[in-house]
């Protein structure tokens, strides 16, 4: 665990390790009327950071003691074992396709309290593969395992895979990469979701420049609520010398 690259992990008291705790929260309080319990990931284009994004709320949700499981869903270019460090040889692709069982496939305990189902072999047709009763079916199904689902999936403007999977799911998260994607491509995001009916409850500015002036500096977290307002939340950062 200790090799494991990601900030909620290596330095748990690291503050963007406590952006990570904070968005829990406003997803915790996203909504009175429905348990926001299965999250879809994605953004935009590439690189943006939506797999470190699920990874790291993963690893936070499974810390307050709740039975979690990041799922990678994104059927072309997975990640999630990369970063758990664990291997892609079977997962969700294997189990929709009745090659393997649910146990067989699950990775369990990559940190406590929460479980991985690497993305498995590439299929030939994966939009199809997540878009299926069965995916909806297993969704469903493990709602009685887990508190928590995280579903990593591929940038909705590049394919359908993630406009597909928002139908499953209680809400959706798009990461944003800041001074990286452009504006128009995260509008159309947006609407591709829009369209299909997602509940989009947020979204995360990612990479956003940290500026520090003498020993103590602050760092800046960005989220968007549902009424779309920006938030800014300003917390004290000790500079660590490097």
């Amino acid at each position: 665990m200790d090799k494991i690259h990601i900030v909620t992990v290596r330095n748990p008291r690291d503050p963007i390790a406590e952006a990570y705790r904070t968005l829990r929260t406003n997803i915790q309080f996203s909504s009175f009327d429905k348990k926001i319990q299965s999250i879809m990931i994605t953004s935009s284009g590439p690189g943006e950071g939506k797999s470190t994004t699920s990874a790291n709320l993963a690893v936070v949700m499974a810390e307050t003691g709740a039975r979690t499981i990041l799922i990678d869903c994104d059927q072309r270019k997975p990640k999630l074992h990369k970063i758990f460090l664990t291997s892609n040889e079977t997962g969700l692709s294997n189990l929709l396709a009745d090659k393997a069982g649910f146990e067989d496939a699950v990775k369990k305990n990559v940190v406590k309290n929460l479980d991985l189902l690497p993305s498995g072999m590439r299929p030939p047709n994966p939009a199809e593969l997540l878009a299926s009763r069965k995916m909806e079916n297993f969704l469903q199904e493990l709602k009685e395992k887990y508190e928590y689902i995280i579903l990593d999936t591929p940038p909705v403007v590049a394919v359908t895979d993630a406009q597909l999977l928002s139908r499953y799911v209680d809400g959706c998260l798009l990461v944003i990469a800041s001074s990286q994607a452009e504006k128009e491509a995260v509008v159309k995001a947006r609407d591709l979701l829009l369209k299909v009916g997602a509940n989009i409850i947020g979204a995360v500015l990612n990479k956003l420049e940290v500026k520090e002036k003498g020993y103590y500096g602050y760092y800046y977290q960005y989220y968007y609520g549902e009424d779309g307002k920006k938030v800014k939340e300003k917390k004290k950062r000790k500079r660590i010398g490097r």
